[in-house]
């Protein structure tokens, strides 16, 4: 691990995420560059991890892979900046949400090859999820190496480029859905009597624990969920209310809008 050298360009927040992964998983710090656009910043970086924080181009001299973490809106400008000096063979990979990677080839020498990453927040306790896919000049080796990196960071699938907006709107922004769901269950604590500390732990936990079982046991979440639901009892009186409520209409919803939202994001770049 760690015979490229990787540059993450614009080292916000996702791209400090693989940067703190890389070096938990034991990719040598001489082996990590990243740019940042102020000084503050590039500081910060150097502080707390050890990383030269260089300027773009050399980056680009200096990398042999570049992951590029910049918003969406700021994408056209960084690579009319850079793609002139990017050699075409390469690798760049895109954690841009929503951008394609044929916005990429259009803006970097012919043939350059191009992943697009989708990973999310539990990157900072090496529980990420990461969605990868081949641009058109990728290959199995390329997909490979991007695995090489996102796999200390937690869990790593292959899908079709096609799919990514859908990857965006439920593993990308996915941990937000279930932080409000704590929120709100931890307000209902409150509300039938429980101090906020207590009810903090009780649902904490056993999300923690429900998370496991749905990975570890193999089941589907509907047997899993039967198993709590006894008849006339309290967790069938508690689904009753909720499916009154429209909460799975509602999270039908709300994937779709987020997933339209990489859409419009990836447009309004172009």
């Amino acid at each position: 691990m760690g015979g490229h050298t990787v540059a993450v360009i614009g080292a916000g927040k996702i791209g400090e995420l693989m940067l703190s992964g890389l070096l938990r998983s034991g990719w040598p710090v001489e082996r990590l560059l990243a740019t940042a656009r102020r000084p503050a910043r590039a500081q910060e970086l150097t502080d707390r991890y050890g990383v030269r924080v260089v300027d773009n181009p050399t980056a680009v001299e200096e990398a042999d892979v570049l992951a590029v973490s910049v918003k969406p809106q700021d994408a056209a400008a960084l690579l009319d900046e850079i793609g002139p000096k990017v050699p075409a063979g390469k690798l760049v990979i895109s954690l841009c949400a929503g951008l394609p990677t044929a916005f990429f080839n259009r803006r970097l020498p012919e043939g350059t090859p191009v992943v697009r990453v989708m990973t999310n927040t539990p990157a900072l306790v090496d529980e990420a999820m990461s969605a990868i896919s081949a641009g058109a000049h990728a290959t199995g080796e390329h997909l490979a190496l991007a695995e090489e990196m996102f796999s200390p960071l937690g869990a790593t699938v292959r899908v079709p480029e096609s799919q990514q907006d859908a990857v965006t709107a439920l593993s990308g922004s996915g941990p937000a859905y279930f932080y409000l769901l704590v929120e709100a269950m931890i307000d209902a604590g409150i509300l039938l009597g429980l101090p906020r500390q207590v009810a903090h732990e009780l649902i904490v936990q056993t999300a923690i624990g429900s998370a496991v079982m749905l990975r570890d046991s193999g089941e589907h979440p509907v047997k899993l969920r039967e198993a709590v639901t006894s008849p006339a009892g309290t967790t069938i009186s508690a689904i009753r209310e909720l499916e009154n409520h429209g909460v799975r209409a509602a999270m039908l919803a709300a994937l779709e809008a987020a997933r339209d939202r990489a859409r419009e994001l990836a447009a309004q770049a172009d």
